[in-house]
């Protein structure tokens, strides 16, 4: 089994530099690193992560230069991203939390649902000694933890009217392939779909699935609100992005170089908030705009009544982090 893993490994690092997909590369005196995104140009992270690339480029006085492939490029997929950065075939990626904790456990603390209370109660914890101690962490599972992003309140979308709980019953929705986030969707009567991303638009337009799970930006990002007329905001996740690097690229760097590229990190985050913040609301009035059905529910209690046995079964994995989140919460 060991070699078996060995060989596949081997292989998809041959695959990324036969199709020109190796991590970086040489340019006279500057070094070129691959950031893939899975959003299209103009998106908030995508938006950041050319911030990032020319912040490196400045406090590396031009010794590594970060090219940006938005919109997929590399992968529609954000899990396979995740494994050729693992591998060193992607140097830098920007992707959500809860595909990422496929990857490394401690992150599937944010797949579960209602642990937020709002946007300012996931800062306030990401911001603070526990949730920056999230991002070191990464390094076992060989990825450098370089900052996180806003990724809004995810809610649940389809090709029907959806008004209450009740309307996911028996339905096939799509979720990131993440475990907790397949029992969270069945939790609430509906069947989950594991897929990545790229795949969701054909999916719901061929009645494979039956509607999805995101925020109101990749509703447009993805155009899901061209197949899927009805947004239902129960906001039962909060997901931060996260931006990280391959470890094997990032031990071939210098100190200096190391440091230039987290002080980048750092500072496209505010950048990225005020980004976000902007484009969410672009994004609501837009699908509006649309013809979409957006229904705002009130009163949660229902959604979060049909999780407390998953999150009974669940927080124990994850109890100094659930004490730090609820510790964050912003005094009223």
């Amino acid at each position: 089994m060991k070699h078996f893993k060995r060989s596949v490994l081997v292989m998809m690092v041959m695959i990324a530099i036969t199709f020109g997909f190796s991590s970086f590369s040489f340019s006279a005196d500057q070094m070129v690193l691959k950031l893939s995104e899975i959003h299209g140009k103009g998106y908030p992270t995508e938006l950041a992560d050319e911030e990032f690339a020319r912040l490196v480029n400045l406090y590396t006085k031009g010794q590594i230069k970060v090219d940006v492939f938005p919109g997929g490029q590399i992968s529609g997929d954000e899990k396979v991203v995740i494994e050729q950065v693992k591998i060193g075939a992607i140097a830098i990626a920007r992707v959500s939390s809860g595909a990422l904790g496929s990857f490394n456990p401690q992150l599937n603390v944010f797949a579960l649902p209602f642990i937020f209370d709002s946007k300012d109660h996931m800062w306030s914890f990401l911001n603070g000694t526990a949730g920056q101690k999230m991002l070191a962490d990464l390094a076992p599972s060989g990825f450098v933890g370089l900052c996180w992003y806003d990724g809004g309140a995810r809610s649940f979308y389809a090709n029907y009217p959806l008004n209450t709980i009740e309307d996911l019953k028996g339905k096939k929705f799509r979720v990131m392939p993440n475990a907790i986030l397949v029992k969270m969707v069945e939790a609430m009567g509906a069947s989950a779909v594991p897929m990545g991303a790229g795949q969701v638009f054909s999916a719901i337009q061929t009645k494979v699935i039956d509607g999805a799970e995101n925020n109101a930006p990749s509703l447009i990002s993805f155009n899901h609100y061209q197949v899927a007329k009805y947004y239902m905001l129960d906001e039962h996740l909060r997901l931060p992005e996260v931006l990280f690097m391959s470890k094997m690229v990032w031990d071939k760097l210098s100190k200096d170089q190391q440091a230039a590229i987290r002080k980048a990190a750092g500072e496209t985050v505010k950048f990225q908030r005020a980004k976000w913040d902007a484009y969410e609301i672009e994004a609501m009035n837009k699908i509006k705009a649309e013809g979409q059905i957006v229904v705002e529910i009130k009163d949660n209690t229902p959604f979060r009544n049909a999780v407390k046995q998953l999150l009974a079964d669940e927080s124990p994995k994850f109890a100094e982090t659930i004490k730090a989140i609820n510790a964050a919460k912003p005094k009223k």
